[in-house]
Formats: structure tokens, C-alpha cells, sequence
């Protein structure tokens, strides 16, 4: 039985993201299109919302920029906050007691895929 994958939902071939490494990505259209990253630790690949939760703007300030040197935490480029990788909850910074907001993926064929109920919008702030 062969599976049909909804290529608008797909992020990246999984043998492009480095271990450890990340990849920005966007997805769906409109004004306010979904913007997210990826980050791979391992067999594992977690996703988040592009969204400090400290003040709201993008985590990165260079493309594909997501991760500490070393690839064990996700650092905001702004403020110098530092998140879980794989939980994405603030470890230190100006966040504290926030996290990121997961997006939920999963790996088929060999492809990185955003989860059929994830809105391919951008989420509204809390």
C-alpha cells in the first residue's frame, strides 16, 4: 500500500539536515504564511514555531541559524536565550518560564514533514 505525502507539508529530505543541525522553513502562502525551524539531534528531528517567546521576532538573524556551536541547546540571536532542543522550554534568558511552541513533524520516506493538523498559517500571539 503507498501512501500519498501532501508535498505543501514537506520541510527538507532528512539526509540535508546535519546532525546536529537546523533549517528554517516556510510553509503555506498569504500574508502570514507558517514560519518554523527544524533541528536534528540523532534519528530525531523536533520542530518549532520561529517565534521568540520573549518579545515575538524570529530566533535566528542568519539562515539556518538555530543552534549553540556545540548543537546541544537553540539560541534566540537577540537576547541570548537558551531553549531545550528537544523540548524547546527556556533554559536561561529572558524567557524564563516560557518555551518555544512545538510544531509537530514526522519523518516518512526519507522526508521531514509538518503533521496534517499543524495550520500552515502563522499562529496569532498570545
Amino acid at each position: 500500500m503507498t501512501t500519498t505525502i501532501d508535498t505543501a507539508r514537506v520541510i527538507c529530505p532528512l539526509a540535508t539536515l546535519a546532525d546536529p543541525g537546523s533549517r528554517a522553513f516556510t510553509l503555506g502562502g498569504g500574508d502570514w504564511p507558517l514560519r518554523g525551524f527544524v533541528v536534528r539531534r540523532g534519528g530525531r528531528v523536533f520542530a518549532y514555531l520561529n517565534r521568540c517567546p520573549h518579545n515575538g521576532h524570529p530566533l535566528n538573524w542568519q539562515p539556518d541559524r538555530f543552534l549553540s556551536p556545540d548543537g546541544n541547546v537553540i539560541l534566540c540571536s537577540s537576547h541570548g536565550a537558551i531553549f531545550d532542543l528537544e523540548e524547546g522550554s527556556c533554559i536561561a534568558g529572558p524567557c524564563a518560564g516560557r518555551g518555544l511552541q512545538p510544531l509537530a513533524v514526522r519523518i516518512e520516506s526519507g522526508l521531514v514533514i509538518l503533521a496534517d493538523d499543524v495550520p500552515l498559517e502563522e499562529p496569532q500571539l498570545d
